[in-house]
């Protein structure tokens, strides 16, 4: 299309004996270019590319069910393609500056959750299309009865698909649906999405009014696209087969044939149904309201074409049983030589399938109790063909566009025989039908689908990482050096940016996003300190205030460029153990330049600084500090520590990157309540506690852990109030905290690696044996993990109510994951050793 220059479509990189090799290559090209001219024209990286990822057990092909262990490892190596690509892409078409995607859309649960995370480490807005939605397939899983709901999360991973499209929902900007039924009727069922309430977020931000932090994805429906440049409806009929023109036969398709030698007179107007033999799509009705209703038998055939099929026997038991019922229906009107069941054809026969129904002046029927799309109506009325179809799901959509045919109720046996003899009786409407069919049917083109997609991108508020607005020019590092000291470069950008769906949030300023002066970016830094609410206090936090505007007036933060990183995320059953950890880690790493030192850790910046002094732990020894479960970052400061001054530096560009979607003070109110709820219920056990809280944490006390609800429930609470944010049980339950959807201490360590060009694959991660309930997203991906045995154990009651096992998502064999038996420094060495991490 005009004004798009490329599209990458990332998916996994299979190199198996038992599948195509073109599945193996990394790279294929879509749209060949044939001269060398028009590459010039384009430019040199235009175009569209498959681009294939390799994660997961290498040389196996595993189903989808499997995969969930692995996406980090994709998003990872997403992210690595996505690097390079942007920075190619800016020197050949960006004047240096690299050139990052317009949009991240992710198609089925496992993408969405992938698209999710590509979206947050790039600050890239996300649009996402269900395909086949988890909830839904439970419900009619459950429906048939044949499984329990454990056994169905055994088989599908049904759960973790459910909580996938959850986060979906909580980071998608647009959701694209094929129909209104997709929205109405499935969507409905998730706890982040509501009708209702979606409507009515909508107008109040188009009158201006305030949502109190409330965000809702936009649902669009946007019909698949088809082509139909190669589609010549048939313009003859049967009789008309003896003015052929002789000089030059045209031979029928053999599936003619193989239809109609069902058929005692061919030339009467076929009935088509094309669906397989499955009781949601409801043959059997259709076959009694034609063998019920004999004119309709005197004036047409019905054509079944249901699949391909051997020996019935061979049939799977649910459609055996079917085509049993419409055989022994056939027998029992006596419908020989009326109805058609051909027991094979080929998918490229289908269109002359079509072709022969236009051609006797036929009708196509999809008679299925609910339709989610229904592409084979908009196949039929290409080729000329009236349609009747359900009126429950997609065929409404498709009706209202095309008008070329009737609407049933798939229940009422005599409305699809009245419909269906009123089309094939009068010849002036099935004529009207079929012209509007092909009159309308280019609303379902390609071309139209594309031009729809693409001005709804444009009214997505562009979103990138944000200190590409910085007049600094930066280059990345080159990954993997060694041995390099700390190369600085100038401050942050320091775009502090509000909700990007168009909304000021509560309890936040609103700042100019052209900050161009030194004097302006101390005091938002000093903004900044301030909102953060009792990092430290009194005397001591107005000395720390003045110190900050010091060092943001002359600050420079570090490039990450050692070889490799020790990330040291080890939720400890006791805070006070965190710094023995510490210094043995830090004993190990040595005082090498090849080693990097980052702390990741669900405290606040102050219980940090307090920790570290307790220990005797300068922070220059640290590159980066992550703290309240990622929604915070720092950097240590060049200043002298002298015990009064504030030996950290903000990171505001990450501030600015996690803000989308922060519901501000609107969502800080909602949590009082829900805690004043739970202690009017269960006594005084959980309080809001401003002196750890920030501006992009709300933090809890909670005195019995036990007694409050699983993390799943809150987190389904804030859904259900449209309130988007990621909510973590820390330090045994004993602590609460709140951040933005985008944040994480995995996310942080994604945007340091886009930020400064920190190689994941260098990095080691050390945790312990469980952790907070954001454990699992620190043990998955490229990255190395090293977890400690005997150390925060005690944490697995956090994990024991969830909505999915922990064996569902953490891939406990991968080879770069290793139990160290302890915590010394022989058992942390050794497990560097096997996980081949080497200083030299």
């Amino acid at each position: 299309m005009p004004g798009v220059y490329r599209v990458d479509l990332l998916t996994r990189q299979v190199s198996a004996p038992d599948v195509d090799w073109s599945y193996a290559e990394p790279t294929e090209m879509l749209t060949p270019r044939t001269t060398e001219s028009s590459m010039q024209e384009l430019g040199e990286s235009s175009g569209a590319y498959i681009i294939r990822i390799p994660f997961g057990p290498k040389d196996k092909y595993i189903p989808k069910e499997l995969l969930w262990p692995h996406i980090p490892e994709f998003v990872d190596c997403a992210l690595s393609h996505i690097r390079q690509m942007s920075k190619v892409l800016g020197e050949q078409i960006g004047g240096g500056q690299p050139v990052w995607p317009v949009a991240i859309h992710g198609h089925y649960a496992d993408a969405g959750d992938s698209a999710a995370l590509l979206s947050g480490a790039l600050n890239v807005p996300m649009l996402f299309t269900g395909h086949s939605l988890g909830r839904d397939k439970l419900e009619q899983i459950l429906k048939q009865g044949r499984q329990s709901r454990d056994e169905i999360n055994t088989a599908y991973k049904i759960m973790r698909r459910i909580e996938a499209e959850e986060l979906s929902l909580d980071s998608s900007e647009i959701v694209i649906t094929s129909t209104r039924q997709e929205i109405e009727e499935q969507w409905r069922l998730y706890d982040g999405f509501d009708p209702v309430l979606e409507r009515k977020l909508r107008a109040r931000i188009k009158r201006g009014v305030n949502c109190h932090g409330r965000f809702m994805p936009r649902m669009v429906v946007i019909p698949p696209g088809m082509e139909f440049h190669h589609i010549v409806p048939h313009e003859g009929d049967m009789d008309g087969d003896t003015e052929r023109n002789e000089e030059d036969p045209t031979p029928d398709p053999p599936i003619w044939s193989e239809v109609m030698r069902f058929f005692t007179n061919p030339h009467k107007p076929m009935i088509l149904a094309l669906a397989r033999p499955d009781p949601k799509k409801n043959i059997t009705t259709l076959v009694k309201a034609f063998g019920e209703c004999r004119p309709l038998r005197e004036l047409a055939n019905l054509t079944l074409i249901m699949g391909n099929r051997d020996n019935i026997d061979e049939m799977s038991g649910t459609n055996a049983t079917v085509l049993l019922s419409i055989l022994k229906l056939i027998d029992k009107y006596d419908l020989y030589g009326q109805v058609a069941y051909p027991k094979h054809h080929k998918q490229y026969e289908v269109p002359d399938i079509y072709g022969l129904a236009a051609k006797t002046k036929g009708v196509f029927i999809n008679p299925a109790f609910i339709e989610p799309f229904g592409l084979t109506l908009i196949e039929a009325a290409a080729y000329g063909l009236p349609i009747v179809a359900t009126k429950n799901g997609g065929p409404v959509d498709i009706h209202k566009v095309l008008d070329n045919g009737v609407l049933v109720d798939p229940h009422d046996q005599q409305s699809i025989a009245d419909a269906l003899l009123k089309l094939v009786s009068d010849k002036q409407l099935w004529a009207r039908c079929r012209q509007n069919g092909l009159k309308n049917i280019h609303q379902f083109s390609w071309p139209e689908h594309c031009k729809t997609y693409l001005s709804r991108i444009a009214m997505c508020k562009a979103r990138q990482p944000q200190w590409q607005r910085s007049n600094v020019g930066f280059e990345y590092p080159e990954p993997n050096s060694p041995g390099d000291s700390l190369r600085d470069i100038q401050d942050l950008s320091l775009n502090l940016k509000l909700s990007l769906d168009g909304e000021k949030n509560e309890g936040t300023g609103t700042f100019d996003n052209s900050l161009d002066s030194i004097d302006r970016k101390s005091n938002l830094e000093n903004a900044f300190l301030k909102l953060s609410n009792g990092i430290i206090g009194g005397t001591e936090k107005a000395s720390l205030m003045q110190k900050a505007e010091q060092n943001v007036s002359g600050s420079r933060f570090p490039v990450l460029r050692s070889k490799y990183i020790f990330v040291i995320a080890v939720d400890c059953d006791s805070v006070s153990d965190i710094p023995k950890i510490i210094k043995t880690i830090m004993d190990v790493a040595g005082k090498e330049n090849s080693i990097g030192l980052i702390l990741s850790t669900s405290l606040s910046i102050s219980e940090v600084h307090s920790l570290l002094i307790s220990g005797s732990i300068s922070p220059l020894d640290f590159d980066a500090l992550i703290c309240n479960s990622g929604g915070d970052l720092y950097y240590p400061s060049t200043s002298s520590e002298d015990g009064t001054g504030l030996p950290f530096t903000v990171d505001l560009d990450y501030q600015s990157h996690i803000e989308y979607r922060w519901g501000g003070e609107g969502l800080r109110k909602t949590l009082v309540r829900w805690a004043t709820s739970v202690n009017e219920r269960k006594g005084q056990i959980i309080s809001e506690d401003e002196s750890r809280s920030t501006v992009h944490c709300y933090t809890f006390d909670v005195k019995e852990p036990e007694s409050i609800p699983p993390v799943k429930e809150l987190r389904k609470l804030m859904r259900i109030q449209a309130l988007r944010c990621n909510v973590i049980y820390c330090q045994n339950g004993t602590i609460l905290n709140v951040i933005p959807v985008l944040a994480s201490r995995a996310q942080a360590l994604r945007y340091l690696y886009i930020r400064w060009g920190m190689e994941l694959s260098g990095i080691v991660v050390f945790t312990g044996e469980c952790g907070d309930t954001d454990y699992e997203g620190l043990l998955r991906g490229v990255h190395k993990t090293v977890i400690l045995k005997g150390i925060g154990n005690t944490a697995l009651k956090l994990h024991s109510n969830r909505t999915y096992p922990l064996d569902h998502v953490l891939p406990f064999d991968s080879p770069n994951i290793h139990h160290a038996e302890g915590c010394s420094n022989e058992e942390i060495r050794s497990s560097l050793r096997k996980l081949q991490v080497s200083k030299e």
